[in-house]
Parts: structure tokens; sequence; C-alpha cells
């Protein structure tokens, strides 16, 4: 029987395997934030001991950092705190940081491919649920605790058991209008948040592969959503064109000698996946969700299900009354106040392009609050080389400087209570977005149709122009 992606990548990260126990895997990086970083030095300092490995371990500021006016104090004392502490950390502990304002600075997730410090067949860890999106390039990549940020600074390991796996194929051609979001929400939809329980998840498939690396970060970005410990993808020649001349990439001749090692990434033939789920490309259409789960998503021209029809229990009407829907209803035409381009799932300069796309020589609605947050500093230029934040201005949109944003409402990116959010984010939790905002999770291309109009808007007749 052959070998998984996943299993090739574990089996030559083991240090120790502990007999009826876990195993101790070696770690290749480790990305930190203000947030759950603080805590982990805190223990170091107790204990008296360094980093193991400073120069693998690379930090930015993101979750709590404003996104207007960065070259001001942040007024917020408890993230002023924050940032602050990282700084400080990272000076004490020489460790590479990437603090507001700097030129590679950014939402954690986004910087790490865009700078070449995500490679191929690596082991990946964050204190951030979403390291999943480096799976895109063919590593086994997760979030982790603040205990074992502690102990991935002493050791440059962790313990782990290993997990199960799920292969999920996507074959055919991708319908125009449907982007990798939608992908995922599909997919989500189907198969539930919580079936992934408990597995790394392979994503493959012709479709899978058609797509462009960022539309790849999107697809492992959310296989947290299903529950899972994290997504992967094979790597190919996309990947690698991608790593071409970035900041910490290999050299020219380096990159193609180690990237004839990384050859052998791919599920064998005979490997076997514990669980197995296909999907038709073609059945997908643009989504976007009712409730309060990621899972909880239909087809934008779709009507809400009805309780009978999925067996929805007390926490579906909870959910639609925390939304103010009902079943049976349609979600086109429901009036928006509130538009969200951003964070690590959806604020890379392709969704910018997309988004600009669709509200080229149009204007935007009146009564809707757009913000529009760059992933990166990165993005930001390109958004400016490209000529998109004119095309942005233009049509009444302002960008925002880089920060998680209004993904998580740790800053001050707040969804007011009551108000609904069209999000390109990947959450759409009860307050995620600030107590008591309403969260609709889409892509970029619904939300920029929704934007211009005033209301939930299928961009497909859109796209035909």
């Amino acid at each position: 029987m052959g070998n998984t992606l996943f299993d090739k990548i574990w089996e030559s990260h083991i240090v120790e395997e502990i007999p009826s126990g876990p195993s101790v895997i070696y770690i290749d990086r480790h990305y930190i934030h203000e947030v759950t970083s603080p805590q982990a030095f805190a223990g170091l300092g107790k204990r008296g001991i360094e980093v193991r490995r400073p120069d693998l371990t690379f930090a930015t500021c993101d979750h709590n950092v404003p996104t207007e006016n960065q070259h001001l104090p942040i007024q917020d004392p408890s993230s002023a705190t924050q940032v602050d502490k990282l700084l400080k950390n990272t000076r004490r502990y020489n460790i590479t940081c990437f603090p507001p304002g700097d030129p590679s600075n950014g939402v954690v997730h986004i910087i790490g491919p865009e700078l070449g410090l995500t490679l191929c067949g690596m082991t990946i860890v964050c204190g951030d649920s979403h390291t999943s999106t480096h799976g895109a390039f063919g590593n086994i990549a997760f979030g982790i605790g603040t205990t074992e940020v502690e102990m991935v600074f002493a050791t440059q390991t962790l313990m782990q058991y290993k997990p199960k796996q799920m292969k999920i194929e996507v074959s055919g051609k991708i319908p125009k209008g449907v982007c990798a979001k939608d992908i995922i929400l599909h997919i989500i939809s189907e198969l539930g948040t919580s079936c992934g329980a408990g597995y790394f998840i392979e994503f493959t498939g012709s479709a899978i592969g058609s797509l462009s690396m960022e539309e790849r970060m999107t697809i492992c970005n959310m296989s947290i959503e299903m529950g899972a410990r994290g997504g992967l993808i094979a790597p190919d020649d996309k990947t690698i064109n991608y790593l071409k001349g970035r900041k910490y990439s290999p050299e020219k001749e380096e990159l193609e000698k180690i990237s004839k090692k990384w050859g052998i990434l791919f599920s064998d033939k005979d490997a076997y996946f514990d669980a197995d789920y296909s999907f038709d490309a073609q059945m997908i259409y643009p989504m976007i969700t009712y409730g309060t789960n990621p899972g909880m998503a239909i087809k934008i021209r779709d009507k809400i299900p009805y309780a009978k029809e999925i067996g929805g229990s007390d926490s579906f009407f909870k959910s639609l009354d925390y939304m103010g829907f009902k079943e049976g209803e349609r979600l086109l035409g429901k009036k928006i106040d509130y538009v969200f381009i951003g964070s690590c799932t959806n604020g890379r300069t392709e969704d910018f392009r997309l988004f600009a796309s669709i509200v080229k020589g149009r204007k935007k609605a009146a009564d809707v609050t757009a913000w529009l947050v760059p992933g990166s500093k990165s993005v930001q230029r390109e958004l400016v080389e490209e000529a998109i934040g004119d095309i942005l201005r233009e049509a009444g949109f302002e960008l925002r400087e880089p920060g998680c944003s209004a993904c998580l409402a740790m800053n001050d990116d707040k969804i007011p209570p009551g108000k609904y959010c069209l999000s390109v984010s990947n959450r759409n939790f009860e307050g995620r977005q600030g107590p008591g905002a309403r969260t609709l999770l889409c892509g970029p291309a619904v939300a920029a149709a929704s934007a211009v109009t005033g209301v939930i808007t299928d961009p497909s007749e859109f796209l035909k122009e």
C-alpha cells in the first residue's frame, strides 16, 4: 500500500515515537502574532530558557492593529499593550518581526506565502486556527494553543497524535462566476461543520488543480470550518512558479534543486484514506450563508431550507432568529448594510482584482459601508501598481491598511448590532464581527455585486457583461 502526501511529510518529521502515545514532530516554521504569543514568552522567562530556533520563527502584528492611521500610536490600550509586548519579546529573543508600517507587514497567513517563508513539504504551526492556509503548498500546517507555542519556542518540536486522513476530490470545469470561496462553502454545506473532526484533508481533482495558488489558499484556509485539523494540496508547477523570486525563497538554482525533491510530494495511487468524497465542479454555484456557522450555506438563488428538509434542530431556529430570517425565504434582494473584503481567506490581490472587475464603471450603493482591507503591505502596493485602487476609488470605495480587521472584531473594525455584513472572511458565528452583528459569508464576486446594488445580488449577470 502506498503513502498519502500527509504520510510522506509526517514520517519525514518524526523525531521520536512514543509507544502507545503521540509522536514528537519537528517543526520547520513557526509563525507568531501579538495575541497568542505573550503568555508563551512569559513562560520562557519564568523558566529561564531561550527560543530554540529563533531563525525559524517569524512574527507579525495583525489581529489587533487598526486599519486606519497606522502611523499613529494605537489608541486601544489592550491592543497597544499586546503589540508592544510582541515587539519587545521579538527583540529580546532575536526573532524576525514585521510590525505595522513595515513593508513586509500583514496578516500572518498572507505574508508567509508571499514572502517565500512558506515552502513545500514543511510542518508549519501558529497560534491561530487558520494556519491550515499554508497547506496549499503541500504542507502539514495547523493551529496550536499558547502552551504549544511555548513548547515550539523551547524545543522546535511538538507532541502530536497522527490524525485520520480524508480525501476530497473536486473534478470538472468550474463554471464562470464561481470562485474558490464558493467551492469550499459548497463542500461544507454538503458535508457539515463537524465532518472533518479528527482528520487532515487532502483536496485533489482537476478542478482543484485548475485553481491559482491564491485560490488554493482559500480552500485550505477554510478546511478548519469543517472541523478538520488542516487541509493540504499537492504542489505542482504552479506552486514552484509562485515561489520564484520571493524575498525568502531559495535562489533560482537552489529552488530548482529543492523542487526536484518536492517531486515526491503527492499521494500514491494506492494510498489509503479513512474517508473519501467526490464533487462535480459543474454543480457548484455562487454561495452565501444564511445562519451562524459556515455550513449553513445555500446557492445564492436558492431558498433557505425548511427544518424538516435538513433535520434542523432548535439550534437551526435559534440561528435563523439571530439572523432575522425565516425558513423558505430567499436572500436575493435582501438589503445589506456593510461589505467586508479582506482577512486571511480572501484578502489577496486576486480577490481585489475580482471585486474591482465587477464594480468598475459602477458606483457603491450610498447606504452601504464598505471596508476594503488588503491582507498585507505587499497587496496594498500591488493594488496601487495595477491601478486597482483607482478603479475602486472611482466607484466610491476606499482602501484601508493591512490587518485582520472585521474578520474577528478584535480591533476597531466592528459591525454594529443588528446590521447585515456581507463578508469574504471565514466565520459567521454570533458576534464574530461585533456584538449582535449579522454576518453572511460569500466570495468577492457576490460581495462586489451586492455592494453596488445595496442588496444581496447574484454576480452572474455582472460577469456576463
